[in-house]
């Protein structure tokens, strides 16, 4: 790219900008955000710095889109609230919030008032209305329906080195932090996975799922190999 061709893409991106600032859109620092030319953004939102804003993405009214957020054909609903997070080709309905730090791959689909916190990987998987994970978990080729808790830790385990599998997480489903759903697995609704459970098998409605070892407690084991001790 030649200077010339810089400043020109540089003075096209400042008028967008301009333009929607018009319309009703406010940003923090408008030298450290960059807009393609067929974005849309809804009044009232904010765009914070250093945001890019890619392809067909589209934006509601009244949103946040904190600073090192990347969109690329991503469509929000209104009232969305994105931090430091990456959202490719993928849906977030109205009042949801992302990140921060999370990354929501394409295919996604993410409804109403949903948490999708730091460290939250989505791919290819959706999210009933309601549903939250707030950090450290990958759902990956999931239908998770609504009001479901999905712990910390938690792995959908969808490959098992030739083919990927997918699961199904019926509404008001708990799942327990550091647990394995094996694809391809359906939980039904209202049932429990307990925490640090790895689940292989279908659960029914209502159930308690528990697949971990029992703990055994050796007295006086460590008394004697406690290096740390002086």
């Amino acid at each position: 790219m030649t200077i010339n061709e810089y400043n020109r893409k540089k003075e096209a991106n400042m008028q967008r900008i301009s333009d929607f600032m018009e319309a009703g859109v406010d940003f923090i620092d408008i030298d450290s955000v960059y807009i393609d030319e067929n974005v849309k953004i809804g009044k009232g939102t904010l765009i914070g710095p250093c945001v890019q804003l890619q392809g067909e993405t589209v934006i509601g009214e009244n949103c946040s889109i904190g600073q090192n957020s990347r969109l690329s054909d991503a469509v929000l609903g209104s009232g969305v609230n994105v931090e430091s997070a990456v959202i490719l080709d993928s849906m977030v309905d109205d009042g949801s919030s992302v990140g921060p730090f999370a990354y929501i791959r394409p295919g996604s689909k993410v409804g109403k008032n949903c948490k999708v916190g730091d460290f939250v990987e989505l791919k290819n998987a959706t999210f009933g209305d309601g549903t939250k994970s707030a950090h450290l978990t990958y759902i990956g080729d999931a239908d998770v329906g609504e009001n479901v808790n999905i712990g910390c830790g938690v792995v959908f385990v969808n490959y098992d080195g030739t083919n990927k599998y997918r699961s199904t997480i019926e509404d008001g489903v708990f799942i327990g932090c550091n647990s394995n759903m094996v694809s391809p697995v359906k939980v039904e609704k209202g049932s429990y996975i307990a925490a640090g459970t790895t689940v292989t098998e279908d659960v029914p409605e209502d159930a308690l799922c528990i697949g971990r070892s029992r703990q055994k407690v050796v007295k006086e084991w460590a008394k004697d190999r406690a290096l740390y001790r002086k």
